[in-house]
């Protein structure tokens, strides 16, 4: 099955902008380029958006987790 050019085209956009957000809070945690660079958007043979972020290393791994559990425990305070 082949997918329609829009198709194509609204996956890639949504997974280069999700791609470059990603980057954006990778860069943003003082994480080296060699650990976002590798960042890449890709688009399934369906038309669905992803983020291939590849393998970390493992302090850089630590550290996008310890990112994404910071508001979910200031949340939990706050109640």
């Amino acid at each position: 099955m082949t997918m329609d050019m829009q198709t194509y085209r609204d996956g890639r956009k949504q997974a280069t902008e999700a791609a470059e957000a990603i980057r954006e809070a990778l860069a943003g945690l003082d994480l080296p380029e060699s650990v976002w660079g590798s960042v890449r958007p890709m688009v399934t043979r369906s038309g669905k958006p992803y983020v291939h972020i590849g393998m970390v290393r493992a302090d850089a791994a630590e550290a996008m987790a310890e990112a994404m559990r910071a508001p979910a425990e200031s949340e939990q305070g706050q109640v």
